[in-house]
């Protein structure tokens, strides 16, 4: 499976209108992809336990999208078989009193993938230039002084890029995920949520609120794609109408680009190997 088409040029000539959110890239149905999903899924395994072995990478997963494109579902499908002791997931909601008390990545920053480890954001930074930028009255809340409000997301994108540009140069690769579904699909799935009752709880008011401006964020979404997708953090557009499909293209991309990192276990050196060696004999188990 070939992800490059997947992923966001970063010659800033990029249109999300002409992204397919119902592609399934050939694949015919769920079964005849359900063995390329646990091929992926088992080399994700074999490439977390080098990683956390090595102790030298760390790996940020960031997932963004609208209301109801399978976030959640994704993350659970395609973690499933690794370790979750190397695994940090964070959700972020609306930000607290004190996280309002700092710069806006202050609260994200904190939260980083430690070496070894794959730190997840479901939802993430990126709503600073999405959802902040489809509602101007949340920048009232982060009491930013009068001028930096002048070309506030033009900077925002490049102080991103510079993060992001930072945070590989210190051994942490982000891959980006941007699971694009269909108006039409999330209205199929906002219904199926009020018609089942075990899912009445994932809906709420304010998710009718936020369809009802879904042109402001489809502008938002490819202004920002376009703006932070760069050579050494692409943006990867996952079609999200399908949902066996879509967690088939992440772990693809997961599996590709940890196996970029040259990941493998530690060496042994002759000191130590000949110290074993001496430990081995200690514990009987030396068969000459």
């Amino acid at each position: 499976m070939n992800i490059d088409h997947l992923r966001v040029p970063w010659d800033k000539k990029f249109s999300l209108k002409a992204q397919d959110p119902n592609s399934t890239d050939g694949f015919k149905d769920e079964e005849e992809a359900a063995p390329r999903l646990e091929k992926s899924k088992e080399k994700m395994a074999e490439l977390q336990d080098k990683l956390y072995a090595q102790d030298s990478w760390g790996v940020l997963l960031i997932f963004q999208a609208m209301d109801a494109a399978g976030k959640d579902g994704t993350i659970k499908s395609v973690m499933s078989g690794v370790n979750p002791q190397g695994c940090q997931v964070y959700a972020f909601k609306t930000p607290s009193a004190e996280e309002l008390d700092h710069d806006y990545m202050w609260r994200f920053m904190q939260r980083m993938p430690e070496r070894g480890r794959i730190g997840i954001f479901n939802r993430s930074y990126y709503e600073e230039v999405l959802v902040v930028k489809v509602h101007p009255e949340f920048l009232e809340k982060q009491k930013l002084p009068k001028s930096c409000h002048k070309d506030l997301f033009k900077h925002r994108y490049e102080d991103i890029n510079g993060i992001e540009k930072y945070l590989v140069h210190n051994g942490i690769l982000p891959i980006k995920f941007f699971l694009h579904v269909s108006y039409e699909a999330q209205l199929k799935r906002f219904l199926k949520r009020l018609d089942k009752p075990s899912k009445n709880w994932k809906f709420s008011e304010n998710d009718v609120k936020e369809r009802a401006r879904w042109d402001d964020y489809a502008e938002a979404q490819e202004e920002m794609l376009k703006r932070t997708s760069t050579k050494h953090a692409p943006w990867y557009v996952i079609p999200a109408d399908n949902k066996w499909y879509t967690r088939v293209a992440v772990a693809e991309v997961i599996a590709k680009r940890l196996e970029e990192l040259d990941l493998d276990y530690p060496e042994v050196s002759d000191e130590r190997k000949a110290q074993l060696k001496e430990l081995r004999q200690k514990l009987g188990g030396d068969q000459g």
